[in-house]
């Protein structure tokens, strides 16, 4: 979602600005709001070329390889390709970036498609932003009242037959750390949703009870369900979902309302 936001800021500003697209001038634009490029390619289709003024294009289509949004977090691959686009200018213009949603003439909708390799996953769970996105996750899923958790260390391997093992070390207060052990299939559950498939669940060595092992689930994919940012008028559904030992890969549809 974070690079979409890029994408259309880039688009905006490019609209809004000169009034003219150019496919060079786009992507000079994201890289601008990139910590780091490694590939990058953009093209505009749009016919006439002159409904651009208006604020209207046809299509835009993205691909790029090694894209850092910040000096931690890196995606492997990316493929972006939207529907027709259709902006009110003078909206964004008074408005700035932030009216986006205000400045649609009809909703907006995008394919991604997105490969995410085991190490970048590391790196970026090593990074103050996701750290504190995890920290905050982990809080609200296993938290009872005024308790919270710091979260110390997490990484993550991926395994055969779309399977993960994931290991967090937490620590409450001044007590020792606790070492938690994640080993369970991954599934997309109507396109919205993470079902954890088979999980088992252990702290400090000691398998957790089945019974408990269900709240957990049952918790974690209810916060992790894409129908929690609807309400925003965004609507994300993931098509194609594959775990391998090296890599994730996904293919997602974002809705955007206007």
């Amino acid at each position: 979602m974070e690079f979409l936001t890029i994408f259309l800021s880039g688009l905006i500003t490019v609209i809004s600005g000169v009034g003219f697209i150019l496919d060079k001038v786009i992507e000079s634009n994201i890289r601008s709001q990139l910590s780091q490029v490694e590939q990058l390619q953009v093209r505009v289709n749009n016919t006439p070329n002159y409904q651009i003024l208006p604020g209207k294009v046809d299509q835009v289509l993205i691909a790029g390889k090694g894209l850092w949004l910040t000096p931690d977090i890196r995606i492997g691959l990316l493929e972006l390709e939207t529907d027709p686009i259709d902006l009110d200018i003078e909206k964004i213009r008074k408005g700035g970036k932030d009216s986006l949603a205000n400045s649609l003439r009809q909703p907006l909708q995008a394919g991604v498609r997105l490969v995410l390799t085991e190490s970048d996953i590391n790196q970026a769970l090593e990074s103050p932003e996701v750290r504190e996105q995890l920290n905050d996750l982990i809080n609200a899923v296993i938290s009872r009242g005024s308790r919270r958790y710091k979260l110390l260390n997490s990484q993550v391997n991926f395994l055969d037959n779309n399977r993960i093992y994931l290991q967090v070390t937490l620590q409450q207060g001044d007590n020792q750390p606790l070492e938690i052990i994640l080993n369970s299939g991954v599934a997309i559950l109507s396109g919205k949703s993470i079902q954890l498939i088979e999980p088992t669940l252990s702290v400090d060595g000691n398998p957790l009870p089945p019974q408990v092992i269900k709240l957990f689930v049952g918790s974690l994919s209810q916060r992790l369900n894409l129908s929690n940012i609807e309400d925003e008028g965004i609507t994300a559904r993931i098509l194609q979902f594959q775990l391998s030992p090296s890599e994730l890969e996904l293919a997602a549809f974002v809705r955007i309302k206007e």
